[in-house]
């Protein structure tokens, strides 16, 4: 009796072990397009965003702002740069703002990360500004928690296979005392 004590205690501790290893933050998904090809004066203004939300206060909020010019031949001036700003819509909440950088060098490609703190929906404000003028644009997001189990959920789920285990190995350990004693 007391062998099984010793190894259900050690299958607990492993499985609280286990659980409390940082677990690595997988992506859920490919952006997805939340506005495409508005345009406004200069430009031809797309919104793509994976929009996940996070408890551990990371910006995971990624958005993606596409800027190209609204006439064909034309292009963007270096100097253009986007500023997105998200305010939650179902609870009171103050609005985050962030400054895009291109992405790999091209200004018609431009990134931000933001927190997002809570599932739910979040407006999204870009305001493009540059030597072609300024434009505003609106649109509206969903925030998830991304696809992966809780971490307790590990625990949960390795639970039956180190069970199944463990009384293999009992009934192994009773075989060989069994097979090993004097008649």
């Amino acid at each position: 009796m007391k062998r099984s004590i010793i190894s259900c205690n050690g299958l607990v501790a492993i499985a609280v072990l286990l659980a409390s290893q940082p677990i690595l933050h997988a992506h859920s998904g490919p952006p997805f397009p939340v506005l495409s090809n508005r345009i406004i004066g200069a430009y031809d203004i797309s919104i793509w965003t994976d929009p996940d939300s996070t408890d551990d206060k990371t910006p995971a909020g990624k958005f993606w702002i596409v800027i190209d010019p609204s006439s064909r031949g034309g292009s963007i001036p270096p100097a253009t740069r986007a500023t997105v700003t998200i305010k939650p819509l179902d609870r009171p909440g103050g609005a985050l703002s962030g400054q895009t950088q291109p992405v790999e060098g091209s200004v018609s490609r431009q990134f931000v990360a933001l927190l997002m703190d809570h599932e739910g929906p979040f407006a999204v404000h870009v305001s493009v500004d540059g030597p072609s003028g300024h434009a505003d644009v609106d649109a509206k997001v969903d925030a998830t928690y991304d696809l992966r189990p809780a971490p307790i959920m590990l625990a949960v789920y390795i639970f039956p296979f180190a069970a199944i285990g463990a009384l293999w190995v009992k009934v192994l350990m009773r075989r060989k005392r069994a097979g090993a004693t004097p008649q």
